[in-house]
This record gives structure tokens, sequence and C-alpha cells, in this order.
């Protein structure tokens, strides 16, 4: 089976981390992915820092592996979480939406791997200087919040311009993307979209079924107004969202208010009309609900074949 650095590094036997997915990465997700030897993550999201300690003693009693709690710096309450995380001591923090450099050394003081998410070299450079573990470098084939550079471009350019390890994130769904990251020169990969369809995945069969229905060309950008575009499935909020945002009469609180609270409705209700179905442009990929144990071991099996296979192509 494929060795990486990110295994020793973090503890966990396969290189593969699970996004952390607000309304979605909770701790019975993130619990399934660790016992099955990657790096499950708790979604903070914008919840409250004692929902965040009650996932994870949750997350404690349902496996003796490690795992991580992702902190979205957009959220009000990231400062509670942070202190949180410091205090119950888990293994590894990933951090979006923001620049995580003031919490990094009480983090490191309680010896937690800093892991940020980042979407350039240069936010790549300032994490690492900061005392970052590793950075996740996440491409905008994504779901959710996305960035610029696509992962083809930004995955080798963060590799370059730092030293310390590199994982993957955004359009991989099989082994061959993750074979494809590792010839970026990651060390390892991070599934966000693959694990909505996982049987321990609490999100609402309407999200999981829209996943497995969803065609390449069936996700959509939009909040680029905003300064925070995300991408999601198309769907009749989705479109609507993309039409008010190019309307000048509408104000940005207006469309703010417009998009408030529908992450939850599509993960928590599976409204399929008014809801934000997040995910990544490898939807039209997956096809079948699988246990997270057979998601981490088929892709890993497949890509050790391509990786094995691939010196046919070198004379």
């Amino acid at each position: 089976m494929i060795k990486s650095p990110l295994s020793e590094l973090v503890g966990i036997r396969y290189p593969v981390f699970q996004g952390g997915m607000a309304w979605i990465a909770d701790a019975k997700l993130a619990a399934a992915v660790s016992n099955a030897g990657g790096l499950g993550i708790i979604a903070a999201g914008n919840a409250p820092a004692e929902y965040v300690r009650e996932q994870i003693k949750k997350a404690r009693l349902l496996t003796d592996k490690p795992f991580g709690v992702n902190i979205m710096l957009m959220s009000p309450f990231s400062e509670q979480i942070a202190q949180v995380v410091a205090e119950e001591r888990v293994s590894v923090v990933t951090t979006g939406a923001g620049n995580p450099s003031k919490y990094m050394n009480l983090w490191n003081t309680h010896s937690i791997k800093v892991i940020p998410v980042v979407p350039s070299t240069g936010i790549a450079k300032l994490v690492e200087r900061a005392g970052a573990a590793a950075v996740i470098a996440e491409g905008c084939e994504s779901g959710g919040h996305v960035g610029e550079l696509t992962t083809m471009a930004l995955v080798p350019q963060v590799a370059d311009a730092v030293k310390i390890p590199v994982i993957a994130a955004g359009g991989i769904a099989n082994g061959r993307g993750f074979a494809a990251a590792l010839m970026l020169g990651a060390v390892g990969v991070q599934l966000g979209t693959r694990f909505l369809v996982a049987r321990e995945c609490n999100v609402h069969q309407v999200y999981k079924d829209m996943v497995i229905k969803a065609k390449d060309i069936d996700t959509i950008v939009t909040g680029k107004r905003l300064g925070h575009p995300v991408r999601s499935l198309k769907n009749a909020f989705s479109r609507e969202f993309f039409s008010k945002e190019y309307n000048t009469g509408i104000t940005n609180e207006e469309l703010e208010a417009f998009g408030a609270g529908a992450l939850k409705l599509a993960a928590v209700d599976g409204d399929e009309k008014n809801g934000c179905f997040m995910s990544g442009q490898i939807a039209g990929l997956i096809n079948k609900q699988q246990t997270v144990k057979e998601i981490i071991e088929e892709m890993l099996l497949q890509a050790e074949s391509i990786l094995n296979g691939a010196v046919k192509w070198v004379n």
C-alpha cells in the first residue's frame, strides 16, 4: 500500500484527509474516517464553541485514532473555538477562510499539528513561517468556498514554494486523482465531495442522491461579487443566486441575506429547491454510496495500480 511522510507526521495509516464540511463533517463521519486509516476532521463551521467541544468528546468515544478540527476563521466563534481545540489537545487543526497565524503559537504550544488550507503560494509561505506543519493546497474544482487557481496549477507551485508537506485538495475522487496529486508534488490528498456519499455521513439523503446523479457540468460558482465564491450543484437556489449577483438593483446585504442558511437547508433538511448543495466538480465521477473504508481502500488500490503501471510510458 502507498506510504507517505504525511502518515508519519499525523499518525495515520493512509495519507487521506477528510474535508471539514460545515453542517456535514461531524464526530460520526470524522471517527469513521479515522478508524478506516485516514484523518477524520470535525467541521466547526459557524457553530458555537461548545458544540465543537461536544463533537470532540463524542469522536473520542467513537475512535482512539487521531482526528482533527477544521476552523473557519470567518466564524464569529473562531477565537473561542481556537481555545477549545487547544484545551482539548486535538491532534490536528485545519483552517480555512482566513489567516490562522495569530492562533498558531497557541496550538503549537499544545503540540497540535496546524495544517491550513491555502489558495496561493503567498499564503502557503506565510503560514509556513508561522509554524504550520503542512498545508492543504485546494484548487477551485472543490466544493464550498473556492479560490482562483486550479489544483493542477496550484499544487506544484505550492510544493516548490514551501519545505513543509503539501496535501492536494479539489477535484480528487479516485485513484487516478490520488496518483496525479502525488505526481504534482503532494504527499497526500483531502477529499470532501467523495465522502458526502459515505454511508457514515449524516448529510440528508436528497443531498447524496443529487451528488450521485450529477454530471460533469452540474456545478456553478456563486458569490464572487461578495468576495467569497462558493461552488455548489446547480438547482433553483444557485441559479437564482447567480442571477441576483449580476443584478445591480440588489445590494450586497440583500444578496447575503438571500444565501443565509441555505447550506443547512441542503445538508439537514434536504430542501432540493432552496438549499445550497456544495459540491466539487468531481461529483460526475461519483455513482454509488460506499462505506468510508471502501472509499479509501478502493482509491488507494487504484492509485497503487496506476503508479506501478506508469513505467510503461517511459522508454
